[in-house]
């Protein structure tokens, strides 16, 4: 028998020990910080997909996976922002004209940008 062995169907490495093969489970994934989105949307997937949080647990893909929503989110996040402030209007001179009625709308284009990116990127997959 062979002293390693990869499973083609999952990926994993497998070791010869006492005549059973155990999986290596040692993490090579790159270790990133995790963001906001990238939090909220591993809270959704292990409580509503947990055989994918899981099978992303083994294959040691969590960590980027979250990494790359979380970066996607972000990104997506501040670009709606800024055009939905100019969509509407918002620039520095209302905000120094009118300070209550600028927060009040960025205030409502920040709310407007976190549910879009919720659907389209959180809660989409």
């Amino acid at each position: 028998m062979k002293k390693y062995i990869t499973d083609e169907k999952n990926g994993l490495d497998y070791t010869l020990v006492n005549g059973v093969y155990l999986p290596n489970l040692i993490s090579t994934e790159k270790s990133y910080e995790i963001g906001t989105w990238g939090m909220r949307y591993y809270d959704y997937i292990k409580e509503c997909r947990p055989a994918f949080c899981t099978s992303l647990k083994v294959q040691c893909k969590l960590n980027t996976h979250l990494h790359d929503v979380d970066v996607r989110a972000k990104e997506m996040y501040d670009t709606l922002v800024k055009q939905l402030a100019k969509d509407q209007g918002v620039t520095e001179q209302l905000k120094a004209d009118n300070q209550m009625l600028w927060v009040q709308k960025m205030t409502n284009i920040a709310n407007q940008a976190r549910e879009i990116v919720y659907n389209e990127v959180i809660y989409a997959r």
